[in-house]
């Protein structure tokens, strides 16, 4: 089941169940509330399941993965302790697939390929390190890419994750010298306009942890000329 619903300006639900919930999170928001105390993506879900459902008290809503505060795209919560067991499972054992797209300024070469690396992550940073052989405390990060779409300056990238490390495709593209739009952290050369990095998690697909069938849940790039000229074929 897929479905799409505009809540309001901040909340855009992707699909909905008992047991999970899902929603195109906006470049710049926050998937679970931090020190900074703005308002979360995970508090306004709440407040929509408690407003929908006329539910007294405190919402369960359960964090089963994050997205980076500058990237977009589907997030996945769980609305019962069960479901978030068992997709906390999923995830662990990489049943669940992740497909992202992204817009880079240089053409990877190849066009297509599997980038194997192993990362690091510097806590006083937050910043990850990629490097082609093992060094102390590096965790394997591997990922597949796909050039999906061009124009005269940019590439739209399809990307599959096989693991979850931190900052890992943002890293790794970076490594290959092909940062994400925007990310100065990795080495692109300017900010985005609105602070936010062109990297969308486009898509989730898992065997739901109840029903037992599939499920794939498909997120709307950001409405932005350059995303819209990039995918324009895919819609």
């Amino acid at each position: 089941m897929e479905k799409s619903l505009r809540v309001n300006s901040d909340l855009e639900i992707l699909f909905e169940d008992n047991h999970l919930i899902a929603v195109n999170k906006r470049a710049g928001q926050l998937a679970q509330g931090d020190r900074t105390g703005d308002i979360s993506l995970d508090q306004l879900v709440k407040q929509y399941i408690k407003t929908k459902y006329s539910k007294p008290g405190d919402v369960f809503l359960g964090v089963i993965h994050r997205l980076d505060r500058p990237v977009s795209g589907v997030i996945l919560y769980a609305r019962t302790s069960k479901s978030l067991l068992r997709m906390n499972q999923l995830f662990k054992e990489q049943k669940i697939q992740k497909n992202y797209w992204c817009i880079v300024k240089d053409r990877p070469q190849p066009e297509e390929g599997t980038l194997n690396h192993h990362l690091i992550k510097n806590e006083a940073q937050n910043k990850s390190y990629a490097y082609n052989k093992p060094r102390p405390n590096t965790k394997p990060a591997s990922l597949d890419y796909r050039l999906i779409s061009s124009s005269d300056r940019y590439s739209l990238l399809e990307v599959m994750l096989h693991t979850g490390r931190h900052h890992q495709i943002r890293c790794q593209l970076a490594k290959i010298g092909s940062p994400v739009r925007g990310d100065l952290k990795y080495g692109y050369p300017r900010t985005n306009k609105d602070a936010s990095i062109s990297l969308h998690a486009r898509s989730l697909e898992f065997i739901h942890p109840v029903r037992n069938d599939q499920v794939k849940i498909l997120a709307p790039v950001p409405s932005d000329p350059l995303w819209n000229a990039l995918t324009d074929q895919f819609d």
